[in-house]
């Protein structure tokens, strides 16, 4: 895992995104789910594995539906730093638009297997501890899919039928339209108005 693809992709000299120190750390079980206004809104979302943040765009956004599964295109690994980036990344850059936190906390592996095997193997299961994503959810590959000179890995993100599930999930609802770092909408982070003081925020 290498955070070569992601800092070849930015010039940092104009995008506030983190370089990355590309640090590794076995213990380090962080995820981070952002809502990204770039071309067209979608989810990242992403988890600590092996020192880089693994990460899939996913267009509709994650679900607390078991019924829905929802496309999720892995991307390039991103810094363990990225997990707290919150702002707006410049025209013409990589990704151009707003970035916010919609969900962010940590994660435990189910099975016996490591992330790192897990995600070699093509099979991701995780519970995760967050604001809004609760209990167990999947990650499995489907296919791979050239895309002009390269390819893209195609997975699906399953929430499990535990107690946390939620068949009335509605990732449009009101409630969640705030940052749960910072508190801010998507409009006060494009007009960079200061955080707000929030009662039960994830310190990861």
């Amino acid at each position: 895992m290498s955070l070569a693809a992601y800092r070849s992709k930015r010039a940092f000299t104009e995008t506030p995104e983190p370089v990355g120190r590309g640090r590794r750390s076995a213990r380090t079980h962080v995820f981070v789910v952002q809502e990204h206004d770039a071309s067209r809104l979608h989810y990242d979302f992403r988890l600590a594995v092996n020192g880089v943040l693994a990460s899939w765009a996913v267009p509709k956004g994650p679900s607390m539906n078991p019924a829905d599964k929802r496309l999720a295109v892995r991307t390039e690994d991103h810094p363990l730093e990225y997990a707290k980036f919150e702002g707006v990344i410049p025209a013409g850059q990589y990704g151009a638009g707003i970035v916010m936190i919609w969900d962010l906390g940590k994660y435990e592996p189910l099975e016996d297997q490591s992330p790192e095997e897990q995600l070699a193997r093509g099979k991701v299961q995780i519970v995760l501890q967050g604001e809004r994503l609760r209990g167990g959810f999947t990650l499995i590959k489907t296919r791979n899919r050239s895309m002009n000179s390269g390819r893209r890995d195609y997975w699906l993100l399953v929430k499990s039928r535990d107690e946390y599930a939620d068949p009335l999930w509605d990732i449009e609802s009101a409630s969640f339209d705030r940052s749960v770092l910072t508190g801010r909408s998507m409009k006060e982070i494009k007009e960079g108005k200061p955080a707000k003081p929030r009662l039960g925020r994830h310190r990861v």
